[in-house]
């Protein structure tokens, strides 16, 4: 599916009225307005994650589950693209919960929970 066909279609599955114009505006949020048309194979890593991001933002979830969204990314890329899911999250008030093995990722989130096995090792606020 192309890009805009990859965020509109579980919009329409689920009923959303105007589901591709919503998507398209979705993609636009992040930088994609000019690659809606572009099949996988013709985008980059980056904007790959970022048509997954506008996918996830789409139906406006309260809460938005990212497990190691930069992990398969450049640094700078990876940078960019932890950069728009903070920022999209923050402008729609929505939580975070964020799954990495990056430290300097997770200290920008409020509060970090460290898992060892399974189990939790530590749970705290990150300090201001």
């Amino acid at each position: 599916m192309t890009a805009l066909e990859n965020v509109a279609v579980p919009l329409e599955l689920a009923g959303v009225p105007g589901a591709f114009s919503l998507a398209e505006a979705e993609l636009a949020a992040v930088g994609l307005k000019e690659r809606v048309t572009h099949y996988p194979s013709e985008l980059s890593g980056g904007e790959q994650q970022r048509v997954a991001l506008a996918r996830a933002l789409a139906p406006r979830p309260d809460v938005l589950i990212a497990d190691e969204p930069t992990g398969n990314l450049d640094e700078a890329t990876g940078r960019q693209i932890a950069d728009l899911l903070f920022a999209k999250t923050a402008e729609r008030g929505a939580t975070l919960v964020l799954v990495t093995h990056d430290p300097s990722l997770a200290q920008r989130c409020a509060r970090t929970i460290r898992m060892r096995s399974g189990r939790i090792e530590t749970s705290e606020p990150v300090s201001a």
